[in-house]
């Protein structure tokens, strides 16, 4: 599998997700909703669409759009969403990823975020995104979230691919992210 390729056909996408993704940015919102009615998707809250409709629409994006402005929606996901209050560190929030993607998508195998490696006291962790969303997309929705949640004495932080693990790019399941601050 690669990128925007379902792991199973019967997956759905809950439309609020959709609905963030639109409203994510404030500009070219007119022009993913196009794309989305393009591919039979007008997101409203409490329905559920096909995923891979879902990801045919979001390859349209990046072909039209680009990948950078697939990292700055991956990047605004989590910018405006509360977390509960036990939520309250970088371990626990890059470990949250993969609660909120299991609460967004339903039926069938539809992957997961896997916090590998944590080291406090070297301050860097290593996550594995095995779902079939955009690479730039996980790394601009991991980004966010240690920028929210880094320790305060953390100025310089980063998100890698790690270009010599396995990838999405080259038609992998996952793709593995180097996490420093």
């Amino acid at each position: 599998m690669a990128q925007y390729v379902a792991f199973d056909a019967n997956v759905e996408v809950m439309g609020q997700t959709i609905i963030s993704v639109v409203n994510a940015l404030p500009t070219g919102q007119e022009t993913r909703m196009a794309i989305l009615k393009r591919h039979k998707i007008v997101p409203q809250e409490g329905v559920w669409y096909k995923q891979q409709s879902w990801l045919d629409a979001f390859k349209e994006m990046a072909t039209e759009i680009g990948d950078r402005t697939l990292f700055a929606i991956g990047k605004a996901i989590p910018e405006h969403a509360v977390f509960p209050p036990q939520i309250d560190n970088l371990q626990k929030a890059l470990s949250a990823i993969d609660v909120a993607y299991q609460m967004n998508h339903r039926h069938g195998e539809i992957g997961k975020y896997t916090l590998t490696h944590f080291d406090e006291k070297k301050r860097e962790a290593i996550m594995v995104c095995n779902n079939p969303y955009p690479s730039e997309f996980d790394r601009g929705i991991i980004s966010t979230m240690l920028r929210r949640f880094k320790p305060k004495d953390s100025f310089k932080y980063d998100v890698v691919t790690d270009l010599s693990a396995k990838s999405r790019i080259k038609g992998d399941d996952s793709c593995t992210y180097m996490v420093t601050w």
